[in-house]
């Protein structure tokens, strides 16, 4: 079995998704969070 590189292998994953609302969400660097910013938004207020 040959090794996938690692570049598709991210390539292959599927998108992030909100667990509050299930929108797909933007991959941001150094970011942990789950939520999106509007389910995020919500919670603070």
């Amino acid at each position: 079995m040959a090794m996938q590189s690692p570049v598709e292998f991210f390539k292959k994953l599927p998108k992030k998704r909100c667990p509050e609302c299930g929108q797909h969400m933007e991959e941001q660097a150094e970011s942990y969070f789950m939520e999106c910013e509007h389910c995020l938004s919500k919670k603070a207020e």
